[in-house]
């Protein structure tokens, strides 16, 4: 019998989730960082929601004050995201999501004087799949 990657399963089932659940496009699993050809410390995906997920406090506040956008709405044109899918039962460590945001290239920011983010996609028994969004260092609380 062939040896089974968790990794890979993890991800393949947060895959299905994003694309058929979630409306998510562009979606690949990755296991090596696509500007330096390092692998990643495990399978992560990378995909497109289907609405910006995140609004950083600097851009909520300049988009309020902001005559550009109509109706008072929030921009809302999506980022390209990075999801790390982990199973509820793995144990983890500050240590070990420092080794995830290092392993992530930061060419890739569309802000790069800001932390880096991921959304943690955290994978309980009966399948079901809870999304959380994890920065790099401190960001400042968003204002309601």
């Amino acid at each position: 019998m062939a040896k089974v990657n968790h990794g890979c399963q993890l991800a393949d089932t947060v895959l299905d989730n994003l694309k058929y659940q979630h409306d998510w496009t562009e979606l690949q699993i990755l296991t090596h960082s696509p500007i330096s050809s390092e692998p990643l410390m495990r399978p992560m995906l990378t995909g497109l929601p289907p609405r910006r997920l995140y609004v950083h406090p600097d851009d909520q506040a300049a988009m309020v004050k902001s005559s550009a956008v109509p109706d008072g709405g929030i921009f809302d044109t999506p980022e390209v995201e990075w999801v790390l899918p982990a199973h509820i039962a793995e144990k983890w460590t500050l240590k070990a999501f420092a080794a995830v945001f290092d392993s992530l290239p930061a060419e890739l920011s569309t802000h790069p004087d800001r932390p880096k983010r991921i959304v943690l996609a955290t994978i309980h028994d009966d399948s079901t799949i809870v999304y959380y969004v994890l920065h790099d260092g401190i960001v400042k609380p968003r204002q309601n």
